[in-house]
């Protein structure tokens, strides 16, 4: 008898395992030769240019003082280190010998040329989302504009099994909705092209979700916000804990200029989205997407509790007599107060602090890292640059003037072990 059920059981798992073998195979699709690669149309190159821009493909496959587009850029991840790969239309170290339903299949399904499996650190379960036509001008744009380079590829740091493609099928099953966006018809037209740019091109919730054991972001949480590259993502949704509500205008307008009064600076890992990438978009895209991203983040407080805030907040942070008594007020009083306070209004590029998310999200990493390296020119608002502190004070004064930020200027609970995480983020 229990033979017969181990004969059972083993005849069983050899079937799954050939079903799967199946369900997880993709055939490779023809490699082109190079006079074979088509004449692309002057408008559907500048279309790919924008939205290439928009996903900030450049960002990601570019590594640190490597030539652009040609990969290696390093993505850390809970179970290893990937490195991007060489996207220009080189035929051997790129993908200079894809045809256009070769790189439409590694967008929409997340398979290659050769039929091997992505790992979803490319975002191919928000391109899916993307028309076939969006896509193809991007093919367009980097076949035709985007210089070819010979690179030598990083292997992944992955541990076995994990890093075994096929394995990727599997994730998909259980993660992956594939399928172009489909329109609400209860939405206007402006949320919808929104809602299409957010959750395609633009990838946001690949940033802004947390992600569960496996990797793949939690839809029931989806932009609550998320730690990455050792900064945190602040919830995109009503989770957000600013202390001035994002309207409309306040997404499209940062995402354009790169800051706005009320909400500081695009810096650290935002920083590139918005500088080498999504302010290519039209005023009209900016606006959809404004629209989209304030509907997740709830009903804006009025233009009376805005002011009544602001207020508040520039109250709070006029120096007091007693400043010399806590280090932190000290410090600050010092080191930032003659950018930081206004008794009158909030300056543009210069942020009131008691407002600003950065004193008010659950961790003090974006402050610590601000305080830390300041904001240069390629960051936030154009001709607004803030000097980095790092040589200038060690981590306990670092973490007094954080503890002193928090305590002073915001509802918040106190943050715990600032020094040590002053420590950690100074020590990458």
């Amino acid at each position: 008898m229990i033979r017969t059920i181990l004969v059972s059981v083993t005849a069983l798992a050899v079937l799954a395992m050939g079903a799967f073998a199946v369900y997880a195979y993709s055939p490779e699709i023809e490699a082109i030769s190079a006079d074979s690669v088509q004449e692309f149309d002057t408008a559907s190159v500048e279309r790919g240019r924008v939205l290439a821009a928009a996903g900030y493909c450049a960002t990601c496959h570019t590594a640190q003082g490597g030539e652009p587009w040609a990969g290696n850029y390093p993505m850390e991840t809970g179970f290893g280190t990937l490195y991007s790969t060489n996207i220009t239309p080189d035929p051997e170290f790129g993908i200079g010998d894809w045809s256009a339903e070769a790189f439409r299949r590694a967008m929409h399904e997340g398979v290659d040329r050769e039929g091997k499996h992505l790992f979803p650190a490319f975002p191919y379960n928000h391109f899916t989302l993307m028309s076939d036509q969006d896509v193809d001008d991007i093919y367009a744009y980097i076949m035709s504009e985007v210089p070819p380079v010979q690179s030598t590829q990083k292997e992944n740091e992955l541990p076995f099994p994990l890093d075994q493609r096929f394995l990727q099928a599997g994730w998909k099953l259980l993660f992956v909705d594939s399928g172009k966006y489909e329109t609400d018809t209860s939405q206007s037209d402006e949320w919808n092209r929104g809602a299409y740019l957010v959750e395609g091109v633009a990838h946001c919730g690949a940033c802004h979700t947390p992600r569960n054991a496996l990797g793949a972001e939690i839809d029931s949480a989806s932009f609550d916000g998320a730690a990455i590259d050792r900064w945190i993502a602040p919830a995109l949704n009503e989770k957000n804990n600013a202390a001035i509500r994002w309207t409309a205008q306040d997404y499209s307008e940062y995402l354009k200029a790169g800051g706005t009064r009320a909400h500081g600076i695009a810096a650290g890992p935002m920083g590139p989205v918005v500088h080498a990438g999504i302010r290519e978009l039209s005023d009209s895209d900016l606006q959809a997407i404004g629209i989209y991203l304030a509907e997740q983040a709830g009903v804006p407080a009025s233009a009376e509790d805005t002011a009544g805030i602001i207020a508040a907040s520039l109250a709070k942070g006029k120096p007091q007599k007693t400043y010399r008594q806590d280090q932190g007020e000290r410090l600050y009083l010092t080191a930032c107060a003659s950018c930081h306070y206004n008794g009158e209004q909030i300056e543009l590029g210069r942020p009131d602090l008691g407002v600003n998310s950065a004193t008010r999200l659950d961790e003090p990493d974006n402050l610590i890292h601000v305080i830390l390296d300041g904001v240069g020119n390629e960051e936030g608002l154009p001709g607004i640059v803030m000097p980095g502190f790092r040589n200038a004070l060690d981590d306990q004064e670092v973490a007094s003037i954080a503890a002193y930020l928090r305590r002073s200027r915001t509802d918040k609970q106190e943050w715990s072990d600032l020094s040590d995480a002053v420590s950690a983020i100074r020590a990458h």
